[in-house]
């Protein structure tokens, strides 16, 4: 069964940029665009319509939303889909079908991002496939030659062969160098144990050894898709802090995730979460067992 990709849109300038970026990446893989409206009937006072007519307007709005993203891609398959329901749980299960969704996000800053996080962090932290943020502005032109699918890869290897994979899964549809980023710090010492201490002395010290960790980790994607462009990128720092350096020259960031739940609910990796409301370019999240 093929899956789609699916964007979620609420009619916001954030929401119709991370459609554009959905439906290229259709047209690049080969693949349908569903577009998914959550919606809610809102009595208004100043309104005079009811529920069926208000339902009428959305179905109306989405169908000539998907009717330009048509016109601009002929041949691309584009259904709509409106979903009465909260919009978090509504795209949560529309992305579980999907082979990716796509989201629109509002901008920069912590104050900004808290605003990202009522629906999109709630989507991003349950999302069992890919996620995608979009800012509003983003322009096919970022996507030009010579700009690089950056991942991050950190612990071993399977930790990050979710992530990985999208990566070059989209490196490869697109044409691209793909960069792969593994940020180390100095761990503590009492967190050495004679094992650990060999393999650092094998491999000649902390760097070789996390060069040599991020070989392993690449080595099946390399043979998978062999004609995909590698840099491999090892650098001391933290993990945030590193991909945030080289995203400038990103047109895709893409970052593994593990759920972390609280009293307060899920939560995303502070890597996740940085380089969502931090980094200029689109920002895939993968999520990872």
């Amino acid at each position: 069964m093929t899956r789609p990709i699916t964007a979620g849109v609420d009619g916001s300038e954030e929401s119709l940029a991370g459609l554009a970026w959905a439906a290229r990446e259709a047209v690049r893989r080969g693949l349908p665009l569903r577009v998914v409206h959550a919606w809610r009937f809102q009595p208004h006072d100043a309104i005079d319509a009811g529920e069926d007519t208000q339902a009428q307007w959305v179905h109306d709005g989405l169908a000539e939303v998907a009717r330009g993203v048509a016109e601009r891609h002929p041949g691309l398959e584009v259904t709509t889909d409106v979903v009465e329901g909260p919009p978090a749980e509504t795209l949560i299960a529309a992305a579980s079908g999907s082979e990716m969704l796509v989201l629109g996000s509002r901008g920069h800053g912590r104050v900004v991002g808290f605003l990202l996080g009522s629906v999109g962090q709630q989507v991003i932290a349950g999302a069992t496939r890919p996620v995608v943020r979009v800012r509003a502005g983003d322009e096919p032109s970022g996507e030009a030659a010579g700009r690089e699918i950056v991942v991050g890869q950190q612990g071993d290897p399977e930790d990050s062969a979710a992530a990985l994979g999208f990566a070059f899964e989209t490196a490869a549809a697109r044409g691209a160098t793909l960069r792969a980023v593994r940020a180390w710090t100095l761990p503590p010492l009492f967190a050495y144990s004679p094992a650990s201490l060999k393999l650092l002395d094998e491999a000649g010290g902390l760097e070789p050894y996390e060069k040599q960790a991020l070989g392993e980790a690449l080595g099946p994607w390399r043979e998978r898709f062999p004609d995909v462009p590698v840099v491999e990128h090892v650098e001391m720092g933290s993990g945030g802090q590193v991909l945030l350096s080289v995203s400038g020259r990103a047109q895709l960031m893409v970052v593994g995730r593990r759920v972390h739940r609280t009293a307060v609910g899920a939560r995303i990796g502070s890597v996740a979460h940085g380089m969502l409301h931090l980094a200029d370019c689109p920002v895939a999240v993968v999520p990872h067992d």
